[in-house]
């Protein structure tokens, strides 16, 4: 780089380029909910805080961003094909579900869905994938090259799409408003435009189109009641399964407002525990019918048909602290509606079956061309299992020798669940060995470092970072003629960039780890 990046600020130019930036961050809603811990006093959720973002968009060199962008598609196609492919996910789970209670709920609520003789099953014909493959940039400290590697992938609750795009949109401001002092680095080529808010909330949207269009004309019910004559008129609706107390409501919300103000598309957000207060089935269809709280007093009453169930909860243990919720899960996979994801795909998702894919041989069985099945295999790190064979066996090896190398992975989404270096023998030795099995030892990747100025909850830290690009695709597909896939939407769908102090082992937003970013592309 020709010049020091970010660039020297002095206090009068700082003052001047943080007060823009939070004044663009609250008046375009580039916020979360504070933690209860330092607001424990927040009437109706009133009060928000910019979210943690850097205050610089963080240099990332071109060649692996446009490559991670363009493979998303047929990584999308890749895990449609792994969650279709019941007997090999199914052989997978299975051995998983021994191990690891959660895994094995899943797989139950799939298996009795799957068992049903009293006209239950499954009864939707469409899957729905808002995914997300996030990647580093590792530098090989030998010959000083750089390559992509891919840190993991994810099939349910892929978030911060909609802030990744705010976050680009301020950055970009910020340089076009001259609120940073002159730079080379940043330019109209360097700072593309991130379009994954409108490209996610596009994907929901086709979903909604493909069930009006192929799923739901033959229904054989009336609506007991009209839809109000305001807003939208279609009885259709899409209902988006969250947190209670989500402090990051905001990115969904703006999935919402942008499926409602420019698709027309009414967005109902409920929690898995409340979802049979408000909704039930229709047979022998199994239309996945809501009544919105706000229209449950009969003068008043709307019901709607759902087009697409979309989980922004459902991920993790925690989501399911009793058997209501878990009841819930079963309800709505029964259901006809769209799922985003399904429990199979959600499955797809594990870790073990990012390892196993690791494997050429695996990863032909779902991808047919060579060429790319190459580019995708190009991207994957070192990957292990944990188990008794010789692989899992070498592999035990390493993670006592030499655990500095690498990091231990659960079965888990959400951020802060991994196992980092040194702590990895003694975090094996501290659990039945019977479950090892459930985790994967995956070699650390080597991130080039940079520097930036993160903003956090009013706090200004200044060091280097590494970040993690994160590509989100959109892919619907059903059951194929010849009894595999046929894909009857699929696109890449914007960027997210996570970037995290480089001392930090953790990168995940919502946990508190890293914080959103953008990036100036270099070459």
């Amino acid at each position: 780089m020709a010049a020091a990046y970010p660039p020297t600020l002095t206090s009068d130019q700082l003052d001047y380029l943080t007060a823009s930036f939070t004044d663009y961050a609250l008046a375009h809603g580039l916020v979360v909910r504070p933690p209860s811990t330092l607001t424990p006093s927040n009437p109706h959720n009133c009060l928000a805080t910019p979210a943690p973002v850097t205050l610089f968009p963080s240099p990332f060199p071109r060649a692996p961003f446009d490559e991670a962008r363009a493979i998303q598609p047929a990584c999308n196609e890749l895990y449609a094909r792994v969650a279709h492919d019941e007997a090999w996910l199914g052989a997978l789970t299975q051995e998983l579900a021994r191990i690891d209670d959660f895994i094995g709920k899943l797989w139950a609520v799939h298996t009795r869905l799957k068992a049903s003789t009293d006209g239950g099953g499954y009864h939707h014909k469409y899957s729905l994938g808002l995914i997300r493959s996030d990647y580093m940039v590792h530098r090989d400290p030998r010959t000083n090259t750089t390559s992509l590697r891919q840190v993991e992938f994810n099939t349910i609750a892929s978030s911060f799409g909609a802030l990744a795009t705010k976050v680009s949109d301020l950055h970009r401001y910020l340089w076009l408003s001259g609120a940073y002092p002159p730079t080379s680095l940043l330019s109209e080529p360097s700072l593309p435009r991130n379009t994954a808010l409108e490209s996610l909330a596009d994907g929901l949207a086709k979903a909604h189109e493909t069930y009006i269009n192929d799923v739901a004309p033959d229904r054989n019910y009336t609506l007991p009641s009209t839809p109000p004559s305001t807003g939208p008129t279609s009885d259709y609706g899409i209902i988006f399964i969250v947190q209670d107390g989500e402090r990051n409501a905001f990115d969904q919300r703006w999935l919402e407002y942008h499926l409602t103000h420019r698709y027309g598309i009414r967005v109902f957000r409920t929690t898995l525990p409340d979802v049979r207060k408000y909704s039930y089935h229709i047979r022998p269809n199994y239309e996945l019918l809501f009544v919105p709280p706000h229209a449950l007093d009969p003068q008043r009453q709307a019901v709607f048909e759902i087009s697409v169930v979309y989980f922004r909860a459902g991920y993790g243990p925690a989501d399911y602290p009793t058997q209501d919720e878990w009841t819930a899960r079963h309800f709505l996979e029964e259901s006809r509606a769209i799922k985003c994801p399904t429990i199979l795909t959600q499955l797809a998702g594990s870790k073990k079956v990012q390892q196993v894919l690791a494997d050429r041989g695996s990863l032909a069985r779902f991808v047919k061309d060579e060429a790319i099945a190459n580019r995708i295999y190009s991207t994957f790190a070192s990957i292990y299992p944990l188990d008794t064979s010789p692989a899992g066996l070498h592999a035990r090896k390493l993670a006592f020798e030499h655990p500095a190398k690498y990091v231990l992975k659960p079965q888990r989404e959400g951020g802060g669940n991994n196992i980092y270096r040194e702590k990895i023998p003694e975090f094996l030795k501290s659990i039945d060995e019977e479950t090892w099995p459930s985790y994967i030892l995956m070699e650390l990747i080597q991130p080039p470092e940079v520097d930036n100025i993160v903003m956090r909850g009013g706090e200004m830290m200044q060091g280097k970072v590494v970040g993690e690009l994160g590509v989100y695709g959109t892919v619907i597909w059903k059951d194929g003629d010849d009894g595999g896939v046929e894909v009857v939407h699929n696109s890449e769908a914007g960027v997210l960039l996570r970037t995290k102090g480089s001392s930090s082992e953790e990168g995940g937003v919502a946990a508190g780890f890293g914080c959103i970013d953008s990036c100036v592309l270099v070459d």
